[in-house]
C-alpha cells in the first residue's frame, strides 16, 4: 500500500527566504540525526549558489509528516532562471508562495505567481521574516491579494490561506499574536490545502522528464513525476522524443527522495516524483511511457530568451596563457552540453566557426553560464548583450521589463531623469517613512543595459534594483545611453605606479600597478566622452639626484573593481570581455582601438 502523497513547490522573489524556510522544514521533519552538523541553506548545493546567496537550480527533497510523504521542490526566485520554475510547476499540485513581510510582493513574485496561477495551482501564502524591524505582515497580505486580482486569479485562488513565519527562527503560525513554536502549522496547511496528486496507477505508464542530472556511474539521470501507471526497476520502457520518435530501453535504476538523499526503490506509482536511470538521450519535456501503448504528455513550453551575446574564441595577445580549454570545438561542445540541462538557453552557429550566438533570459542567466565555464577552465570572449526583437501581429516588437527601485529619497530625481532618457515609463511611486522611496517603471530591456553602474553612482551604493520580463511591445525608438570614453593601453607590458599616478587626473582605473596589459586593453574610464590611448607601462627615469619629495607617501585612488557582471553591463558595442579562469579583462574589438564619434 503506497503512502498518501503531497507534491508542493516553494516559490518566491529572490532573497525572500525560500531556502532558509526549507532548512527549517527539513530540520524539524527529523531527517537529520541528532547532533549531525547541518549547514545553512542546505538545499543550495551549488558553489555559485552559496557564494551569491541565490537559488539557481531547482531541487527536490521529501519529508514524512503524519504518515504522508511531502515532496518539496525548491525553485529559483530570479526571473533569469524562470525556465527552472516553469517546468517544475508541472510536477506539483500546490505551491507555497513566500513574501517578505517588509518588502511585500516584488517583480519576481509577480513572475512566479503568474506561472503558478496559469497552471491552476492554489498557493498557500507565507509572510516570512516577521521578526525583522519595520515588518508589516498584514500590509504584505493586502498587497498579495491586489497582485492576485491583477493577475486574474479566480475566486477560489483569491481565497488563499496565509500564515506568518520566520524561517530563520524556525516557526510558522496562523495568528500573528500567537507565540511561534515550530513549523507544524505550515505542515498542517500543506496537508489541508494541497490536493493529493491526480493519476491512475492502472493506466499505462506516463512519466514526464522535468530535470536532468548526471552520474559517472549511472550516466544520465532523469527526474520527473509519474502522471499515470506504475514504474519498476529493470522493467522495459519507451521514451517518446519531442519529434515523436520512440526509443526503447530498460529502467536500470529507480530512485525516490528522502530528505537530501536518493533512495533506491523497487516500484513507484502515479503521483510519485522519482529519478530514473537508463535513458542516455532523454531531454526535458519528453515522456517515459509503456512500450506497448506509448502515449506522450504535452511538451513543456518555456518562455523564449530575451537577450543574446556572441561567444567567441579568445584572440587577444594573451590568448591561451591561462585557460585549459581554448579552441572553438571545446567551447562549442561545452555550450551544446549546457543545452541538455538549461532549457531557457538557445545556441546558434554564426557565419564564423569561431563565434556562437548564445541567447538567454537575462544578464544574470548568461553571467552564471560564463562564470561556470571559466571555473571549469574555459577561455573565451563575449560581446555586449543585445536584446532579441520579435514580430508580433506583423509589427516589430522588443522586450520590456518591469523595474522596481528601492532608493534613498534624495536620489529620486536623478533616477527618474536617467530612466526617462532610457524610455522608462513610471507606473507608481511610494514614499516611505524611513527616508526611502519605491519607484516602479516599465522600460525597454535595452534601456537597462549598462544602467546598473550608473544607478549605483546615483544612489551612492544604497539603492536596490529588481527587474523581470514584462511583455513584448512595439519598438520605442532610439535610446541614448550616456557613458564616458575609456582609457586604452597602447603598448604591451606591466602597469607601473609612476605612469598611473601621472594619468590619474584623466579618469578612474580598472587595474592596479603590476597588472600585465596589452595593446587595445581597456584599463579605465575617461573623464570625457572620447576614448584616450595611454601608456600605463611608462617607468620613471632614474637619476643620482635625490628628490625633495622622494620620502613622501604617495597613494593612488582605489581602482574600480570590474566583476564579471559589471563588465558585461559596462562594455559598448565595439568592446569585448575576455574571460579566463584567472582574469576578466575588457578590450576593444578591432585593431583601431579609438571609438569614432
Amino acid at each position: 500500500m503506497s503512502l498518501p502523497i503531497r507534491n508542493v513547490a516553494i516559490i518566491a522573489h529572490v532573497d525572500h527566504g525560500k531556502t532558509t524556510l526549507v532548512d527549517a522544514l527539513l530540520k524539524q521533519s527529523g531527517i537529520f540525526r541528532e547532533g549531525e552538523e547541518v549547514p545553512d541553506c542546505v538545499m543550495d548545493s551549488n558553489t555559485l549558489e552559496r557564494e551569491r546567496g541565490i537559488t539557481i537550480l531547482s531541487k527536490n527533497t521529501a519529508v514524512h509528516y503524519k504518515d504522508t510523504l511531502i515532496n518539496i521542490v525548491d525553485t529559483p526566485g530570479h526571473a533569469d532562471f524562470g525556465g527552472e520554475v516553469e517546468r517544475v510547476l508541472g510536477m506539483v499540485d500546490g505551491c507555497i508562495l513566500i513574501v517578505d513581510a517588509n518588502e511585500g510582493p516584488m517583480p519576481q513574485t509577480r513572475f512566479v505567481l503568474k506561472k503558478a496561477l496559469e497552471k491552476g495551482l492554489r498557493p498557500i501564502v507565507v509572510v516570512n521574516k516577521i521578526d525583522r524591524p519595520r515588518a508589516d505582515p498584514y500590509a504584505a497580505v493586502d498587497k498579495v491579494l491586489d497582485l492576485f486580482l491583477e493577475l486574474g486569479a479566480d475566486d477560489d485562488q483569491c481565497e488563499f490561506p496565509y500564515l506568518f513565519a520566520s524561517g530563520l527562527e524556525g516557526y510558522a503560525k496562523d495568528d500573528l499574536d500567537a507565540e511561534g513554536v515550530d513549523m507544524q502549522p505550515l505542515f498542517d496547511a500543506v496537508l489541508r490545502h494541497v490536493p493529493p496528486p491526480v493519476g491512475d496507477r492502472n493506466k499505462p505508464l506516463q512519466l514526464q522528464v522535468t530535470t536532468l542530472d548526471y552520474s559517472e556511474y549511472l550516466g544520465r539521470i532523469v527526474i520527473g513525476r509519474i502522471h499515470n501507471g506504475t514504474i519498476a526497476a529493470n522493467q522495459q520502457a519507451a521514451l517518446v522524443k519531442d519529434d515523436g520518435t520512440i526509443v526503447k530501453s530498460k529502467i536500470s535504476k529507480l530512485m525516490g527522495f528522502e530528505g537530501l538523499r536518493r533512495v533506491e526503490m523497487e516500484e513507484a506509482s502515479a503521483g510519485y516524483i522519482v529519478a530514473v536511470a537508463g535513458f542516455s538521450d532523454a531531454n526535458i519535456g519528453e515522456t517515459i511511457t509503456c512500450p506497448n501503448e506509448p502515449q506522450a504528455l504535452p511538451l513543456i513550453k518555456v518562455d523564449e530568451p530575451t537577450l543574446q551575446m556572441t561567444f567567441s574564441v579568445n584572440d587577444s595577445p594573451f590568448a591561451g596563457k591561462e585557460g585549459k580549454f581554448v579552441t572553438s570545438r571545446q567551447v562549442r561542445d561545452r555550450l551544446i552540453r549546457e543545452l541538455e540541462t538549461n532549457v531557457a538557453l538557445r545556441i546558434e552557429d554564426t557565419d564564423s566557426p569561431e563565434r556562437f550566438s548564445v541567447s538567454g533570459r537575462g544578464e544574470l542567466h548568461l553571467g552564471i553560464l560564463i562564470e561556470t565555464m571559466r571555473r571549469e577552465g574555459y577561455e573565451f570572449q563575449v560581446s555586449q548583450p543585445q536584446v532579441i526583437y520579435r514580430e508580433v501581429n506583423g509589427q516589430p516588437c522588443e522586450p520590456y521589463e518591469c523595474l522596481i527601485l528601492d532608493i534613498p529619497e534624495e536620489a529620486v530625481g536623478g533616477c527618474m531623469e536617467r530612466l526617462g532618457e532610457r524610455r522608462g515609463e513610471m507606473q507608481d511611486m511610494q514614499m516611505g517613512s524611513n527616508g526611502r522611496a519605491q519607484l516602479e517603471f516599465i522600460i525597454p530591456a535595452r534601456g537597462l543595459i549598462g544602467f546598473r553602474g550608473e544607478f549605483m553612482r546615483l544612489t551612492r551604493g544604497e539603492g536596490i534594483m529588481n527587474h523581470s520580463f514584462f511583455d513584448y511591445r512595439p519598438l520605442s525608438g532610439d535610446i541614448e545611453t550616456r557613458r564616458n570614453g575609456v582609457l586604452i593601453a597602447f603598448e604591451e607590458g606591466t602597469a607601473t605606479f609612476y605612469a598611473m599616478k601621472n594619468a590619474e587626473d584623466r579618469g578612474v582605473f580598472f587595474i592596479t600597478p603590476g597588472t600585465k596589459v596589452y595593446k587595445g586593453m581597456i584599463v579605465g574610464e575617461h573623464n570625457r566622452q572620447q576614448d584616450l590611448d595611454l601608456n600605463v607601462c611608462k617607468t620613471k627615469q632614474l637619476t643620482n639626484m635625490r628628490s625633495s619629495t622622494g620620502d613622501e607617501l604617495v597613494q593612488l585612488q582605489s581602482p574600480v573593481e570590474m566583476s564579471l557582471e559589471r563588465a558585461l553591463e559596462y562594455i559598448g558595442s565595439d568592446e569585448l570581455v575576455e574571460i579566463t579562469p584567472e582574469s576578466v579583462r575588457l578590450r576593444k574589438v578591432s585593431k583601431k582601438f579609438a571609438r569614432q564619434r
